[in-house]
């Protein structure tokens, strides 16, 4: 259910608003029920409590932040990895023979289209498909130059044998990046923290005021909207657009 939630960033950004503007209102009210004022002697030492606690939470979602950013850079790198491993196999099928290099280009060309639509597509019931046609156009290209290299084994065939294990290879250290997200317990523990900060702030607050307990709720659950949004390959709008599969996907057809 929370990775479910995680992969929507817009209801993150509710979920989050909601259950930290409570927090902050359980606080007030705890206050007010209890009739509880704090000494003059001890708001100073509250505020440091009050601080510290705010700032621990902007260092967490700042670090969360980080995070989510150094996963997102890694889908683009590998994305442009993907690209130039296949667009060197492409040009590395002329070292095949000639039936077997044009079908190494022609199955290169369908292999590039899938993997553009694994990028793009937000549909995660049609996303099994994707997956399978495109293990399956793995072993068939796989299988086009293995025959050649097994039946005359030359350091030249070899370079083809190379350069299509580099390109199965991309797809798996994609697969990889798209599937490291920070874990659904950090996310908790940010929460946790969040709400103990936000319960704290409607404690210590001389009086209650709803525009005042607004502001810090709100800007936390822009925060966590932002993170998940980056963190979510497919259900962000902050995504890993294949521009460099794109260009090559023109480039081969064009040939």
């Amino acid at each position: 259910m929370v990775a479910d939630l995680l992969r929507h960033p817009s209801l993150v950004f509710v979920v989050s608003f909601v259950l930290l503007w409570f927090a902050t209102w359980t606080g007030a009210f705890l206050r007010g029920k209890l009739r509880f004022e704090l000494p003059e002697d001890l708001r100073q030492d509250f505020g440091v409590v009050l601080a510290a606690s705010l700032t621990l939470l902007g260092l967490i979602i700042g670090f969360s932040f980080s995070m989510a950013t150094t996963r997102y850079d890694l889908r683009k790198s590998y994305e442009e990895e993907e690209a130039n491993a296949i667009g060197t196999e492409y040009v590395r099928a002329d070292l095949l023979p000639q039936a077997d290099a044009a079908q190494v280009r022609a199955l290169l060309r369908q292999y590039t289209d899938l993997r553009i639509q694994f990028y793009s597509t937000r549909d995660r019931d049609h996303l099994p498909h994707i997956n399978q046609d495109t293990a399956q156009l793995q072993n068939k290209l796989w299988a086009t130059v293995i025959g050649p290299a097994n039946a005359q084994p030359t350091p030249v065939r070899a370079l083809a044998v190379s350069g299509m294990n580099d390109v199965l290879n991309s797809q798996g250290y994609t697969q990889a990046a798209w599937w490291n997200r920070i874990p659904a317990a950090a996310w908790g523990m940010m929460t946790a923290i969040a709400i103990v900060a936000n319960v704290l702030l409607g404690v210590g607050a001389h009086r209650s005021k709803a525009t005042l307990f607004v502001v810090v709720p709100l800007v936390v659950a822009v925060s966590f909207m932002l993170i998940a949004d980056i963190d979510s390959p497919r259900g962000g709008v902050i995504r890993v657009r294949p521009q460099n599969l794109e260009s090559l996907s023109t480039s081969l057809h064009a040939q």
